[in-house]
């Protein structure tokens, strides 16, 4: 099998925006990965289209719904894709959010081992599928069932409590959002409106955030300054930087940086950003 090279940064953004040219152009600038948000759905059609803009670059989906991405097709979709583009493809899932599914959502963990069981079935080796996760019971289960773990909205802190539960030789490939600007008011706007709606709402990310030590006053109200800097990299170029070090350092194998706002071209902060770790993105 063809081994994934998802070097040590990566892009996330939400996959309806990322469009083939930007897939290569970010391939251009030596990132080894563009992870696919928003739920993409099981035909995988917008993996195919940026794995033929480039040559080299993985993508990966992070991550495929399990409530709305039926495993059978999903399967096939993989086996599609892995043939025409071998080693280029990461089949990320997750189980979402209960206040998305409503009556449709049950107990989240034995739904996530019944998709893996699916894709068990399916074909899809548990070397090319990663598992979003955050608590230790979905970090344990990436480590047994999966090449390992891609959790959303955390901290350097949360990394080194990943890596510690995951242990050597497992992929933890964090997301880390990021704002290119040194006034810290501006910026945390930015920020805000990424992180309070919706996951200061869901209760999955607010659990985790109290693990890391977050209060329910802090995290009310839109989060306070301090939860805003602790989720969301903000200042010039080096400052940003370093937080993706942060991670690296505690563990992450490959940090997956979102460009805030999402809206926003997210090539002019990568490039600005990719001197900062040119000897890391091939490492």
């Amino acid at each position: 099998m063809t081994p994934l090279e998802l070097g040590r940064v990566g892009l996330w953004r939400p996959y309806p925006l990322v469009t083939p040219d930007e897939a290569a152009a970010v391939e251009r600038l030596g990132y080894g990965a563009i992870w696919l948000g928003g739920s993409p759905p099981a035909d995988l059609s917008s993996v195919e289209s940026l794995l033929a803009a480039t040559d080299r670059l993985v993508i990966a989906t992070g991550v495929v719904n399990i409530w709305t991405a039926p495993a059978a097709e999903v399967a096939e979709s993989y086996h599609r894709i892995e043939a025409a583009y071998p080693g280029r493809f990461l089949l990320g899932v997750g189980v979402g959010h209960p206040e998305a599914q409503g009556a449709a959502y049950r107990k989240p963990y034995q739904a996530q081992v019944d998709y893996l069981d699916a894709l068990d079935a399916g074909g899809v080796p548990a070397a090319r599928r990663a598992l979003a996760a955050l608590g230790p019971r979905m970090l344990e289960l990436a480590r047994v069932r999966t090449i390992g773990a891609h959790p959303y909205l955390t901290t350097p802190e949360h990394t080194r409590k990943a890596r510690e539960l995951l242990g050597a030789g497992v992929l933890l490939a964090p997301e880390q959002k990021i704002v290119l600007d040194t006034d810290p008011a501006r910026a945390r706007v930015v920020g805000r409106a990424a992180v309070e709606n919706p996951y200061l709402h869901l209760v999955n990310y607010v659990n985790n955030l109290k693990r890391l030590g977050f209060t329910d006053g802090q995290l009310s109200n839109g989060g306070s300054d301090e939860v805003i800097d602790a989720l969301v990299a903000h200042g010039d170029a080096q400052t940003v930087a370093s937080r993706v070090r942060a991670h690296l350092e505690a563990g992450a194998d490959h940090v997956a940086v979102q460009v805030l706002p999402m809206t926003d071209d997210p090539l002019p902060a990568l490039e600005a950003l990719s001197q900062q770790w040119a000897d890391l993105r091939s490492g």
